[in-house]
């Protein structure tokens, strides 16, 4: 099995896009790509070539679910799995984003102590 270790992170909101990188980072030993927009993570993603995408949800311009499906468009990340993160985590919210494709929903807030062992489950039930 191919191991983790290379994290595209799309997030607005920079007080959370610190604390989530460096959990990634310095907890998790990942490779962290972060992007501040949907735009910007089409943009940037195939060069990077996660192994993985987490996606915030609820972001100016292009949202989460906007971003999933222009990421899908590129043929070298329709493998990728992705993980939304996001406050709205009612079960029929999870049900949906599941549908968009998504392997799994990280619920807002998170633990940084706990995001990286949450990331590495997600990655063991995709591969």
């Amino acid at each position: 099995m191919a191991e983790l270790q290379r994290i595209l992170y799309v997030e607005d909101e920079p007080d959370i896009r610190a604390v989530a990188q460096l959990a990634l980072e310095t907890v998790g030993g990942f490779t962290v790509k972060v992007c501040g927009s949907g735009e910007e993570a089409a943009h940037d993603a195939e060069d990077f070539a996660p192994d993985l995408i987490l996606l915030d949800v609820m972001m100016p311009g292009m949202d989460g679910p906007s971003t999933l499906e222009a990421l899908r468009e590129i043929p070298a990340l329709v493998e990728v799995p992705v993980a939304f993160m996001t406050a709205k985590v009612q079960p029929s919210e999870i049900e949906h984003y599941k549908s968009l494709g998504a392997r799994d929903v990280i619920a807002k807030p998170f633990d940084p102590m706990q995001l990286a062992d949450e990331v590495r489950r997600i990655w063991q039930g995709a591969v």
